[in-house]
């Protein structure tokens, strides 16, 4: 192996350190195992991944530049609030980013998409088969990579990725209890338009996604 073999295969696995930092982070956040509100500290957070500084840095960063933690100069790191009103707005700037991509994914979904998505819907059945909430979660964030991966459009997908993992992380506290299945219905139907490449459907299901989950953030702003 060449030097410059040797240096893209260490880049590489940095990068790959700091995704594993990142995608543990954001689960306990979304999950609420960081409760919202608490006060961290970088060091705790290394101690809980049992991961090296720089990839837990890196994460840490790319969390308070989506919202998840604020850092506080002399007092650590705090876990973003969860106020449930906040949820409406988190819809209502998403809402139309969700039809765009649901649009264009049907339109360029290639073979390896359409199984990849094909799979996605599988781990949402069986994760309401067996009442996993955080097996469905899961499967709703590969679902999200997966419609980032075969957009045309990258400026849609790096601007709804952060209101996609808050939308998470809203639906976990206030509806998870009760609306497994039927969250996992409406994202199965949305991706069957898609890989039956109806652009129309697919857009009216990502609208229809959008306006239920809606409903439900109005009920708990109402709490």
């Amino acid at each position: 192996m060449n030097t410059v073999e040797l240096e893209t295969e260490r880049a590489e696995t940095a990068e790959s350190v700091s995704a594993k930092a990142y995608h543990a982070l954001e689960k306990m956040i979304v999950t609420l195992e960081l409760a919202p509100s608490s006060l961290t500290t970088e060091r705790a957070l290394i101690e809980k991944l049992s991961l090296g500084r720089t990839p837990v840095r890196e994460a840490i960063q790319r969390l308070a530049w989506e919202g998840l933690i604020s850092v506080r100069p002399r007092a650590g790191l705090e876990i973003a609030p969860l106020h449930a009103g906040d949820w409406l707005k988190v819809l209502d700037a998403r809402r139309g980013i969700e039809i765009i991509l649901a649009r264009s994914v049907a339109r360029f979904a290639t073979p390896d998409i359409a199984a990849r998505l094909q799979a996605t819907a599988l781990a949402m059945h069986d994760a309401v088969v067996t009442n996993d909430v955080i097996g469905y979660l899961e499967a709703d964030k590969s679902l999200d990579e997966v419609m980032a991966a075969a957009t045309d459009n990258q400026y849609a997908a790096r601007l709804v990725a952060p209101l996609q993992t808050h939308s998470r992380r809203f639906w976990f506290r206030f509806q998870s209890g009760t609306g497994l299945a039927e969250a996992a219905g409406n994202h199965v139907t949305l991706i069957r338009a898609i890989l039956e490449r109806d652009e129309d459907a697919a857009a009216a299901e990502a609208d229809r996604l959008m306006a239920l989950l809606r409903l439900h953030a109005q009920a708990a702003a109402m709490r």
